[in-house]
C-alpha cells in the first residue's frame, strides 16, 4: 500500500526564493488586470518592492546553516547567502535600467511593423512583461546556487534559463537580430539542457543517487564504476560551461549579447555568471571534490581556451556589444581559474570576483544604452570618437568600467584577478596563471584602445549623441562606479565578510 508523505520545508530558510517566486506571480496578474497606461509604474513597484524584500530575507537568514530547508535538495550555508545576495543585488541595478525607455521604446526610427506596433512604438509604450519575466528568471537564479541534488539543479536551470531566452527577444528596435539571438539561444540551451540531464543519468547510474552527498559517498567509496563518473562528469559540465559562455560552448554568446535589448544584456551578463558559477562552486567542491585529479585536465585546457579565446577575438571586434560578449568569455575563464583551485582561498576569491565583475558589467551596459543618435543606440566603436569631450562624465566611468575588466590597480578587477589568480597558484596551477596574466594583459589592449578612443580622438558631427539618463538610470551608473572603485581601494571588509561566511555545508 502506497503512503503519501507531506513534504517538510523551512519557508524562513527559503523565503527569498519564495518572495521572488511570489512577486513574478503577482506581477503576471497585474499584467493582465491593470490598463495599459498604470501597467509600468506598477509592474516597477511590485518588482523592486519584491527583490528588496527578498534581499532583507536574505540577511535575515544570514548566520543559519542547514541542510533540511527543502528536505535535502537545498542547502543554505555562507555561500548560499553570499551569491542569492549578489543575485538580488545586481537585479535590482538591472531593473533600473529596464524601467529606463532604454531599449524597450521607440525614439524616432521607422522600423517593420503592422500599423498598431509602429503607433505604440511612437508614444513610446513600454513591454511591461519583462518584469515578471525577470523575477521568474530571478527565482531561478536563487534557487541554482544552493540546490544540492541533480533534479532541483535542472529545475533551477530551466527556470532562469526560459524567461531570458524570451526577453533576449524582446528588442523592437533591432526586431530581427533580436528575434535570431533569441531562437540561437533557445535552441543551443536546450542542447546544453540535455547534455546536463545526460549527465546525471550517468552520475545517478555511478552513486545510486541524485543528492551532491550520495555522488561524494560513492566518490569516497571508490566501488562504482569510475567510467561513470567521468561520462557524468563531462556532461553535466557541458550544461554549466554552456551558463557561463566557456569555449567551445560559447557561441551564443556574442548574437545574444548583441541581438538582446541592452537592459536585457545587462542582467543575464551579471546574474547569470553568479548563479551558474554559484552553482559549478558548490557541485565541484562539493561532490567532485575527491575526484579531483579526474576533472582537473579537462577543466584546465577549458580555462586555457576560453582565457586566451575571448581576448585575442575581442581585440577584432567594432561592435561595443560584441566586444564586451568576447570580454566577457576571457571572464569566465578567469573564473575557472578559481574552480580549478579547490582551496577556501579559491572560494572566497571567486565569490567576490563574481560580485565585482558583475557590478561593473551593469554599469558597463547601463552606459552603452545611453550612446544614441536618432536611430537609436550607437554600438559602432568608431562612432564613440570624442565621448570624453562630448560627456566627460560619462566616457570616464565608462573608462573605469573597462579598466576594471582589464584588471588595473585601484579597481574591483585588480583585486578580483589578483585574489583569483593567487588563490590558483596555491592549488598548483601555475599555468593556468600564466595564461591567464598574458590574457589580461592582451585584453588590456583592447580595453585600453577603446579610452584612447574617446578621450584622443576628435568628435565626429555623425548624429552620435549621450542621452540625459532618466534618474533610475543615473543611480546605477553612480552606484556601479562608485562600488569598482571601493572595493578597488577599499577591499578588505568585503573580502573578510566573505571569508567569514564562504564554507559549504556537506
Amino acid at each position: 500500500m502506497l503512503t503519501f508523505t507531506a513534504p517538510t520545508l523551512s519557508y524562513f530558510l527559503l523565503s527569498p526564493i519564495l518572495v521572488v517566486l511570489g512577486g513574478a506571480l503577482l506581477g503576471v496578474f497585474a499584467e493582465a488586470v491593470l490598463s495599459r497606461e498604470s501597467r509600468p509604474s506598477a509592474q516597477l513597484t511590485i518588482t523592486l518592492s519584491t527583490l528588496v524584500l527578498a534581499l532583507v530575507q536574505v540577511w535575515r537568514i544570514r548566520d543559519e546553516s542547514s541542510l533540511s530547508a527543502a528536505m535535502g535538495s537545498v542547502a543554505i550555508d555562507g555561500p548560499a547567502v553570499l551569491l542569492q545576495a549578489s543575485v538580488l543585488i545586481l537585479a535590482i541595478f538591472s531593473v533600473f535600467l529596464i524601467a529606463d525607455q532604454g531599449s524597450f521604446t521607440a525614439m524616432a526610427a521607422a522600423i517593420p511593423g503592422s500599423p498598431e506596433e509602429k503607433e505604440s512604438l511612437q508614444r513610446g509604450e513600454k513591454l511591461t512583461e519583462v518584469y515578471p519575466l525577470t523575477l521568474f528568471a530571478v527565482a531561478g537564479m536563487l534557487l541554482f546556487p544552493v540546490a544540492t541534488d541533480l533534479l532541483t539543479l535542472f529545475v533551477a536551470l530551466e527556470v532562469l534559463s526560459l524567461p531570458l531566452y524570451l526577453m533576449a527577444g524582446l528588442s523592437r528596435r533591432r526586431r530581427l537580430l533580436s528575434q535570431e539571438a533569441a531562437l540561437k539561444y533557445f535552441l543551443l540551451g536546450a542542447f546544453s539542457s540535455a547534455f546536463f540531464l545526460f549527465g546525471a543519468a550517468f552520475l545517478y547510474g555511478y552513486s545510486g543517487g541524485l543528492t551532491l552527498s550520495s555522488i561524494y559517498d560513492a566518490v569516497i567509496g571508490g566501488t562504482a564504476n569510475s567510467v561513470f563518473l567521468l561520462i557524468g562528469i563531462s556532461f553535466l559540465s557541458v550544461g554549466l560551461l554552456f551558463k557561463v559562455g566557456a569555449v567551445p560552448f560559447h557561441a551564443w554568446t556574442p548574437d545574444v549579447y548583441q541581438g538582446a535589448p541592452t537592459p536585457v544584456t545587462a542582467f543575464m551578463a551579471a546574474a547569470t555568471k553568479v548563479a551558474a558559477f554559484g552553482a559549478m562552486l558548490r557541485i565541484f567542491y562539493t561532490a567532485f571534490a575527491n575526484a579531483y585529479w579526474d576533472w582537473r585536465p579537462f577543466l584546465t585546457v577549458i580555462a586555457i581556451i576560453t582565457m586566451a579565446f575571448g581576448s585575442l577575438v575581442a581585440i577584432a571586434q567594432r561592435d561595443i556589444k560584441r566586444m564586451l560578449a568576447y570580454s566577457s568569455i576571457a571572464h569566465a575563464g578567469f573564473l575557472i581559474t578559481g574552480v580549478l583551485a579547490l582551496n577556501k582561498a579559491g572560494l572566497d576569491a571567486t565569490i567576490f570576483y563574481l560580485f565585482a565583475y558583475g557590478i561593473a558589467t551593469v554599469g558597463t551596459f547601463g552606459i552603452v544604452t545611453l550612446v544614441r543618435d536618432s536611430s537609436g543606440e550607437v554600438t559602432d566603436l568608431n562612432r564613440w570618437a570624442g565621448l570624453g569631450k562630448r560627456s566627460p562624465f560619462i566616457a570616464t566611468a565608462f573608462a573605469t568600467f573597462l579598466l576594471a575588466f582589464a584588471g588595473i590597480p585601484l579597481t574591483s578587477g585588480f583585486i578580483g584577478k589578483f585574489t583569483i589568480f593567487s588563490a590558483a597558484y596555491e592549488g598548483g596551477n601555475k599555468g593556468v596563471v600564466v595564461v591567464g596574466v598574458l590574457s589580461s594583459a592582451i585584453a588590456a589592449y583592447f580595453y585600453i584602445r577603446v579610452i584612447v578612443l574617446m578621450f584622443f580622438t576628435d568628435p565626429e558631427e555623425d548624429g552620435t549623441v549621450v542621452v540625459i539618463p532618466s534618474v533610475l538610470t543615473r543611480i546605477t551608473i553612480i552606484a556601479t562606479f562608485a562600488i569598482t572603485i571601493f572595493l578597488g581601494v577599499f577591499p578588505t571588509p568585503l573580502l573578510n565578510f566573505i571569508t567569514s561566511m564562504a564554507t559549504f555545508i556537506r
